[in-house]
C-alpha cells in the first residue's frame, strides 16, 4: 500500500426561497456562510444552489435527522464547504457515484457543483426511504444532476452507472468496508475520495500493509486537523 502524505448555464434560473435561519443565531449563520464561500469560492449560480439546499435541509432535518441541532449554525463550513471541497481533488471527474449519500454529503453537493457541466452526473445510493426523499426534492429544488438510488449498496448492481471517474463517501464505515464497496469502481479506473474527517489516520491503520491501494492523505481545507483519502488500485 502506498500512502502519500500532502502538505498543504442552459438550466432555467432557481426561485430562490431564502434559508430559513429565525431559529439560528443569524450573524453566525451568516459568518459561517460566508467563511465557507471563502475556503471553497464557488460561482454566483452555485452559491444560490447551495442556499436552496440548505433552506431545504434546515426545514426537514427535525423529521428526517439529517444533521444534529448542534451542527446547525455551522452548517456552511461543516458540511457545504466540507464536502464542496472534494470536487477539488478530481477537478475533471464528472460521474461519480456517493456511497451511502445520507443527507447529500458529499454527492448532492458535488451535483450542485456540476450542475452547469454537459454530461455530468451523480449516482447517490441511500438506503433509507425517508432520506432518499428528501434528496430527490433536493434535486427538484436545486435542479442538479443526480439519481438518486434507494437501496442497500450490498445488493447494487454497479454496472447498471456505466463508466464512472470518482468514487466518494462520508462517515458511511470504516475504511475497508467503504474501499470493498467502491472497489467495483476502483479497479476499472474510478479514483476515490473519501472524506476521512479528523479520523483519517485511524482509519488508514484499519487497512493491511498488503493492500493494493494508492492512499494520498490530503489536508482539509476546512479543518486543519481533518484529511481527505484519494484513493487509486495500485
Amino acid at each position: 500500500m502506498l500512502i502519500n502524505r500532502y502538505i498543504g448555464s442552459a438550466r432555467p434560473a432557481l426561485r430562490m426561497t431564502g434559508a430559513k435561519v429565525s431559529d439560528l443565531n443569524r450573524p453566525a449563520f451568516h459568518r459561517d456562510r460566508q467563511t465557507a464561500l471563502h475556503l471553497v469560492p464557488v460561482s454566483r449560480e452555485i452559491e444560490e444552489r447551495f442556499a436552496v439546499y440548505v433552506d431545504l435541509l434546515q426545514r426537514w432535518r427535525k423529521v428526517t435527522n439529517l444533521i444534529s441541532e448542534k451542527t446547525s449554525n455551522a452548517i456552511w463550513t461543516r458540511h457545504i464547504a466540507d464536502c464542496a471541497q472534494a470536487l477539488l481533488l478530481v477537478p475533471t471527474a464528472r460521474r461519480w457515484v456517493d456511497v451511502g449519500s445520507g443527507a447529500g454529503f458529499p454527492g448532492l453537493v458535488i451535483a450542485m457543483q456540476l450542475a452547469c457541466d454537459d454530461g455530468a452526473v451523480v449516482h447517490c445510493i441511500e438506503s433509507d426511504q425517508r432520506k432518499s426523499a428528501f434528496l430527490r426534492e433536493a434535486v427538484r429544488a436545486t435542479q442538479s444532476p443526480a439519481i438518486i438510488h434507494s437501496t442497500p449498496v450490498q445488493s447494487f448492481r454497479p454496472t447498471l452507472f456505466g463508466a464512472v471517474d470518482a468514487v466518494t463517501s462520508r462517515a458511511l464505515a470504516p475504511l475497508p468496508i467503504v474501499l470493498h464497496f467502491s472497489k467495483v469502481w476502483l479497479v476499472r479506473g474510478a479514483i476515490g475520495v473519501f472524506l476521512g474527517g479528523k479520523s483519517a489516520n485511524t482509519k488508514l491503520a484499519d487497512l493491511s500493509l498488503g493492500s493494493s491501494y494508492a492512499i494520498e492523505i490530503i489536508p482539509s481545507v476546512v479543518d486543519s486537523d481533518a484529511a481527505i483519502l484519494r484513493v487509486r488500485m495500485d
